[in-house]
């Protein structure tokens, strides 16, 4: 099993900036891509940004030029730093990693975490 915590999410003017951290734990052999996603009130979950362990990063449209994910695979860490908020940014921030559990096997398993909130005021 693996275990993300998420941690950074708060309430931010809008213009402001916040800093999610997510670290991930557990019994896994690699870390394969590292991600952020968020959920808003009545809409469905949406990439906002991904990492590979090969640093391939991939970004939502809307979020181009104001987020910038970055990775510490010595410790098994992500992060999102968020400037120029905007109130539509406003939803539960999730945390995913695809982990492989072996050298022999490409097959990736998805974990995710508890989720944390981020509320960007008008």
């Amino acid at each position: 099993q693996v275990q993300l915590v998420e941690s950074g999410g708060g309430l931010v003017q809008a213009g402001g900036s916040l800093r999610l951290s997510c670290v991930a734990s557990g019994n896994f052999f690699s870390i394969r891509v590292m991600g952020w996603y968020r959920q808003a009130p009545g809409k469905q979950r949406e990439l906002v940004a991904s990492i590979t362990s090969a640093a391939t990063i991939n970004y939502a449209d809307s979020v181009k030029g104001r987020f910038t994910i970055s990775r510490d695979s010595a410790k098994n860490t992500v992060y999102l730093q968020m400037d120029s908020l905007k109130p539509e940014d406003t939803a539960v921030y999730y945390c995913n990693a695809d982990v492989t559990y072996s050298g022999k096997s490409d097959t990736q398993f998805r974990f995710w975490g508890q989720g944390t909130q981020v509320t960007v005021s008008s």
